[in-house]
């Protein structure tokens, strides 16, 4: 429900250039306005294959114990692991919607709740937007 809620703000917002967010103390809902625009992002993955592995590295990663890029380099299965995981940017459109969903409202610098998509479980951390 609290999504529905949240959506529904998000889509007034929109409809209003902004002014309904002015009325509403939800964090979440104003992060999901202001990533609304964005166009593209620069974004950063891990893959792996269970939800439970992405839960412990995402746990590993907030902690300290080991740094995103790291984690990606050891532990990711797609050729961008190599990379620290940067997959360089993209627009709307050209990643599997949960994906493109998840990096499109994610904070900048934060990493996402794992992501599942055809090709496994995803940690992603956006490192720039616009």
């Amino acid at each position: 429900m609290k999504k529905l809620i949240i959506s529904t703000l998000v889509v007034m917002a929109i409809l209003t250039g902004g002014l309904f967010m002015e009325n509403t103390n939800d964090v979440f809902a104003k992060g999901m306005y202001e990533n609304s625009n964005r166009i593209a992002v620069r974004a950063s993955h891990i893959l792996v294959d269970t939800k439970e592995e992405a839960l412990q590295l995402k746990n590993d990663i907030e902690s300290g114990k080991i740094s995103f890029e790291t984690a990606a380099q050891k532990y990711s299965k797609c050729p961008s692991g190599q990379r620290g995981g940067d997959l360089g940017a993209f627009g709307r459109g050209q990643m599997v919607k949960p994906f493109e969903d998840a990096a499109f409202s994610a904070p900048v610098g934060e990493v996402t709740e794992p992501v599942q998509t055809q090709f496994g479980y995803h940690l992603i951390k956006v490192t720039a937007a616009k």
